[in-house]
């Protein structure tokens, strides 16, 4: 069993670049693949940006160039790390976690946090 808890969203500036955390506690955090998703109002549910246990970083089109994602084994977290962020970056931000080869599918995730809002302003 994992439990997630992410922070560190908030309200941000257009071209700003917060840093959102996710820890997890329980076993065997380094072996588990590790995803960002959002969820806009009136939209679905999208992939972010993933790492696998052994750091290969799968991400969406949307953010390629602006967001990366990189975790901490030893301290059982893993970071969002977005730049030139822009409105319709607006959304609530989860991680989530699973045993499963790298997917974008969130379906495939077994874990989830509660989610941080990050609002960008104009």
């Amino acid at each position: 069993q994992v439990q997630l808890v992410e922070s560190g969203g908030g309200l941000v500036q257009a071209g700003g670049s917060p840093r959102p955390s996710c820890a997890a506690s329980g076993r065997h955090f380094s072996s588990y693949t590790m995803g960002w998703f959002r969820l806009a109002p009136g939209k679905e549910r999208q992939f972010v940006i993933g790492v696998s246990g052994n750091g290969n970083i799968f991400q969406s089109d949307s953010v390629k160039g602006r967001f990366t994602i990189s975790r901490d084994n030893a301290k059982n977290t893993v970071y969002l790390q977005m730049n030139s962020l822009q409105p319709e970056d607006t959304a609530v931000y989860y991680c989530a976690a699973n045993l499963r080869p790298p997917t974008a599918e969130a379906r495939l995730y077994d874990y989830w946090g509660q989610g941080t809002q990050v609002t960008v302003s104009s």
